[in-house]
């Protein structure tokens, strides 16, 4: 006998209930839900039974679950629960369930991206359907490139769309960004985006990108969500974007490492580039320090400063054992200097380093011949953005069917994460939207 629903209780049919009430001590399967399945998709224990069942029902199920999914396809897309029933469509499905899917969407892509459960759903879509569905989905958003990039679900989309699509199939996404990527780097759901781009597009997308992002490179170091998009460029790119990153915040070394946001780029830096590089670092600071004459020294400075103290520890991390031990030498006194004024818990991590054993070694002249040699390494002056002016003619590749995912790489296009962690902003790809 089936229990009633109670009174209270009118939208929900008296099956609901009963699910509900024995869920621990009966066995259901999905022929037990027919004709409410709409019903168990919007509800949070029924979603999760529908899914569960999904992944392992034959072809009959599906196709029976699936007839009363389809006239409810749209609103469930957009549930907080029916969301996850019309995913594992997407998963489990068949190429037809698939299809049918992709149609219903048709005209509504725009209204689905910016929803907060339906991009979920476009997401999974373009993860699963076929590259032609993919094409005919994505084409609905051309007008409504940067919209998309801004709004806090449907940067997900276009990170999704870049991802998983075909180069000749969203190359009206690296349109619409002419002439905005750095507005676009420094956009906290942006930044994200242009990220995406510089580590998924073919080689002339990345150029046109980055001829942009060079220019503004000065400007970005220091900035909220810019900083994300030039580590990034540290961290992945073997060209001149990194070069020129290098020179910039080697010229304005002690303001960057004093900085909330730049900071974490130096330190991105020292981690990525050479030894060459880092002595030249060292250098420029044993050298300020020795210039100033008035008020405190630049590595005291540094040692008290809540940002700059961490560029002086990665420093010391990353040196190789010669250039380790001379800057040792000439960062005791700063730091005889510092306690004096009391530093408290930077000084004493800065002391462990100090008295760290250094992890490699280089080719380079001995500790002792070092104070001899003035800058001793020079950077190369390259071309920059010019070198990338002919690559925004260069065609692009044929269609290719490859789109398997690489969800190691970078942060994956997925709602629900924080936005900012509070105190010193970390290392990374970026806020999460």
């Amino acid at each position: 006998m089936r229990l009633q629903a109670p009174v209270g209780d009118a939208v929900q049919s008296a099956l609901m209930y009963e699910f509900k009430s024995n869920a621990k001590s009966k066995r259901y399967e999905l022929k037990d839900i027919y004709d409410h399945i709409a019903e168990f998709s919007g509800d949070q224990h029924g979603s999760r039974f529908i899914q569960t069942k999904l992944e392992t029902a034959n072809s009959d199920e599906k196709d029976r679950v699936f007839r009363e999914i389809e006239p409810n396809a749209i609103p469930l897309m957009t549930d907080v629960f029916g969301n996850y029933v019309i995913q594992k469509f997407f998963e489990h499905g068949d190429q037809i369930h698939k299809k049918i899917l992709a149609n219903k969407m048709r005209g509504q892509m725009l209204n689905l991206s910016l929803q907060m459960y339906g991009c979920r759903v476009v997401q999974k879509a373009l993860d699963h359907v076929l590259v032609d569905q993919q094409a005919m989905l994505i084409s609905e958003l051309e007008s409504h490139v940067i919209k998309c990039v801004k709004d806090q679900n449907g940067n997900h989309v276009i990170q999704k769309a870049i991802e998983r699509c075909p180069t000749n199939t969203i190359g009206f996404i690296i349109d619409s960004f002419r002439g905005q990527v750095q507005q676009l780097s420094t956009h906290p759901y942006g930044c994200r985006v242009i990220q995406r781009c510089l580590e998924r597009c073919d080689t002339p997308s990345k150029d046109t990108i980055m001829a942009e992002l060079i220019e503004a490179i000065p400007t970005m170091i220091p900035d909220t969500y810019g900083n994300y998009v030039v580590q990034h460029i540290v961290t992945k790119d073997e060209g001149v974007g990194r070069l020129r990153v290098l020179q910039v915040v080697l010229g304005q070394l002690e303001n960057f490492s004093k900085h909330k946001f730049a900071s974490n780029v130096v330190e991105k830096c020292l981690e990525q580039a050479d030894d060459h590089w880092r002595r030249r670092v060292m250098f420029a600071l044993i050298d300020s320090n020795q210039r100033r004459v008035e008020g405190e020294g630049v590595l005291v400075s540094m040692i008290k400063d809540n940002f700059g103290n961490y560029v002086i520890q990665k420093l010391l991390d990353t040196l190789c054992a010669e250039d380790f031990a001379h800057f040792v030498d000439h960062l005791q006194p700063a730091v005889s200097q510092a306690k004096r004024t009391g530093c408290g818990k930077q000084m004493l991590s800065i002391e462990k380093k100090m008295n760290r054993l250094p992890t490699h070694w280089n080719s380079g002249p001995a500790s002792s011949e070092l104070s001899h040699i003035k800058n001793p390494i020079q950077l190369p002056t390259p071309p920059f953005a010019s070198q990338y002016k002919s690559a925004t003619t260069t065609p692009s590749p044929a269609l290719t069917t490859d789109t398997q995912s690489l969800q190691s790489l970078g942060i994956p296009s997925v709602n629900g994460e924080t936005v900012e962690g509070a105190g010193r902003c970390p290392n990374g790809i970026g806020p999460a939207s």
